[in-house]
């Protein structure tokens, strides 16, 4: 059996410290107001070392583009640029896509311009097919097929194999759903007949402007030689661009990432600042690149994920807002607004705003990844706390943040509002979660034994911790609100039965100083807890005192308020002075104010105020 913390040792654990990430301790006052999503910028020309190109929509091809008054195409300018060099871009709407390099080159916008790249074709002409249906023939199509570990016997039904074909086609800038033959089609939806090469639509086209998908990427810098240049080690830098209407990965930087041990360390340094990526039908950005920043960009209306980084160090995600990730419903595909997956090292994700994300997790750090930092985070609406809950597992779910298979990470001050699930820590070990917010949002943690035979994914959850290591958890100051007569508990510890004997013990190495709050008079199951020496492996306990009866180690100085109705928050979740249990913190420890940036060291509860 493992050993019970006694107070002397508590007081050692939380004075210890932790390492620091690399992307630095944010310079932030306790009041700092966060902008999420780009900020509008007047752009100076880049400061670099080599040639800046010029190029516009009507850019033309013939002219070297060295010149403002003279622009040249942007596919030229790829073409020509070496590291050191820049592109600038003037504003307006440039159709074009699979533009390749792999150079450390600056791409932006000119001043306060706005340069869109759009990834389809204006489809004019049109003819009526039947009652309520038109055609028009389509040379560019992008047939495509679920991932070889996708379960069709499960989830065809809800998702049929039509859905992961990528052509996107906009009316007036909405994107249609797809639909698996002609009679299917209705006014919101197409179908694509890919051997006669026509696309069917079920509402007049005309003045309407239809897009149609035509390049399948907007910008790829690969590992490989291009335009008789080999690549260097650095990404680029992209500011104050929009990528929109793509049918695959609208930016790729880096190779695939499938190996073990696989870093990003043939790219390292890419950078994006103020950034829009919309409307694309698989990954948004796509990235292997050690030393990442994303910066003050949007995603929205994505699918498969919006930023999906992989096996790359010391990323920094910070001042973003995600939105509306998995537009075409799939099931069965574990979508997430960002991934980060694959032994990603030093990942930070911080000041971020996650929302409306119905059909997606929010944040996912998935496999082998080590240090993750997950902090000062508004995320809300992913999910709903109305969907159904299981007591035999912690899934299916949608997460604001997901921790699996994978080896530390801070969770600290991140306020979620209205979530399915706002925290899951699933196979995984050593996550600190100090001083967070959950409203009508519950936390989980769960183990299996699944990394002890390979599955279906091969090598990938041998990354992360073994069996009889996915524990050292903590959870202290949290602030639990429930508004409502939900069914789940708010706290979930979970094991399969199986697991009982093998893993007697619990998951969490420390749990205190929480405040949890119904603001209705049904008390409802506040903990279900595993392991517990039952044929389940579970039971539920209603109150803080039954807990301690049990387990007396856990949760001596939380508190529990029942039928509470009194203000709790002012805005921007801002705790009230007035509220009880603000005095129920307990000192932060070093280095979790560190990596959050907070200043003073009085003890409180939940997470700080947002701006």
């Amino acid at each position: 059996m493992k050993t019970i913390l006694t107070k002397t040792s508590r007081l050692l654990f939380l004075l210890i410290p932790a390492v620091l990430i690399s992307c630095g301790v944010p310079e932030t006052k306790e009041t700092k107001q966060i902008h999420y999503g780009p900020i509008d910028t007047v752009y100076e020309l880049p400061k670099v070392d080599g040639t800046i190109y010029f190029v516009s929509p009507e850019g033309n091809s013939e002219s070297e583009g060295t010149s403002l008054e003279n622009p040249t195409t942007i596919e030229v300018a790829i073409s020509k640029v070496v590291s050191g060099d820049a592109i600038v871009l003037r504003g307006g709407t440039y159709r074009t896509g699979d533009l390749v390099f792999n150079q450390a080159i600056t791409i932006q916008a000119y001043m306060d311009e706005r340069p869109i790249l759009n990834g389809t074709l204006i489809a004019n002409d049109w003819q009526e097919a039947g009652e309520q249906l038109w055609a028009t023939n389509w040379e560019y199509l992008f047939p495509a097929g679920p991932e070889d570990w996708w379960r069709r016997e499960i989830f065809e039904e809800t998702t049929p194999l039509h859905r992961f074909n990528n052509d996107g086609i906009f009316v007036d800038g909405q994107y249609l759903q797809s639909a698996g033959n002609k009679e299917e089609v209705t006014d919101e939806t197409y179908y694509v007949d890919y051997e006669n090469k026509k696309i069917y639509i079920g509402l007049n086209p005309e003045g309407r402007t239809i897009e149609i998908t035509a390049f399948r990427k907007a910008l790829y810098r690969p590992l490989y030689e291009v335009h008789g240049k080999q690549p260097d080690n650095k990404g680029p830098v992209i500011k104050g661009i929009t990528f929109t209407q793509y049918p695959d990965t609208m930016v790729h930087i880096g190779g695939v990432g499938l190996a073990i041990d696989q870093h990003g360390r043939d790219v390292e340094g890419t950078y994006f600042e103020n950034c829009v990526f919309s409307k694309n039908f698989r990954i948004a950005v796509f990235s292997i690149s050690d030393n990442m920043i994303m910066r003050n960009c949007k995603f929205y209306d994505t699918n498969t994920e919006g930023l999906y980084v992989v096996a790359s160090a010391d990323v920094l995600i910070e001042h973003n807002i995600f939105k509306n990730n998995n537009i075409e419903k799939w099931t069965g595909f574990y979508p997430a607004a960002v991934k980060i997956f694959n032994q990603s090292h030093n990942a930070t994700f911080r000041e971020n705003l996650v929302t409306d994300q119905p059909n997606s997790n929010g944040v996912w750090y998935d496999v082998g990844n080590n240090n993750g930092v997950f902090v000062n985070n508004l995320i809300k609406n992913v999910g709903s706390p109305n969907e159904p809950f299981r007591d035999e597992q912690v899934w299916p779910s949608s997460n604001g943040f997901f921790f699996e298979i994978s080896n530390g990470a801070i969770c600290a001050g991140n306020v979620f509002v209205n979530c399915n699930q706002a925290i899951l820590i699933l196979n995984s070990c050593d996550v600190e979660i100090y001083n967070n917010t959950f409203i009508n949002s519950r936390a989980s943690f769960g183990r299996t034994a699944r990394g002890d035979d390979p599955d279906h994914f091969g090598w990938h959850p041998s990354t992360g911790p073994g069996v009889e290591e996915r524990d050292g958890h903590v959870f202290v100051n949290n602030l639990m609100v429930f508004e409502n007569d939900y069914v789940f508990p708010m706290l979930q510890l979970w094991q399969p039965s199986e697991l009982c004997q093998r893993l007697p013990d619990s998951p969490i190495k420390y749990i205190n100083n929480n405040v949890y709050v119904k603001k209705t008079e049904e008390t409802g199951r506040l903990y279900l807890w595993s392991p517990y020496p039952n044929e389940r492996c579970q039971t539920s306990f209603y109150s803080i005192e039954e807990l301690n009866n049990e387990f007396p180690e856990f949760e001596a100085d939380s508190r529990f308020y029942l039928s509470f109705r009194e203000t709790i928050f002012e805005e921007n979740y801002k705790i009230s002075p007035q509220f009880p249990g603000t005095d129920a913190g307990v000192e932060i420890p070093d280095h979790i104010r560190a990596v959050t940036g907070w200043k003073s060291d009085t003890p409180f509860i939940g997470a700080k105020a947002f701006k």
